[in-house]
């Protein structure tokens, strides 16, 4: 879901887009990196603040070796 943003009343160029939304009540991020980053975690913040929800979660799928 796109998310269009409002600062001091100037509708800004860009969209904020979440990987997922879920029941129109979660947020959910998905990264697949060695650690996640402040900035992961202010992106995710700045998904919750533009779609008015409560729950983000941000979830790192990450290994070192992967085995089938």
């Amino acid at each position: 879901m796109k998310y269009f943003i409002l600062e001091k009343g100037n509708l800004l160029p860009h969209k904020y887009k979440a990987d997922f939304i879920i029941n129109d009540k979660i947020v959910l991020e998905l990264k697949a990196i060695n650690s996640l980053t402040t900035s992961h975690i202010k992106q995710t913040l700045n998904y919750l603040a533009v779609s008015k929800l409560k729950l983000g979660l941000l979830i790192n799928f990450w290994r070192r070796q992967f085995k089938i």
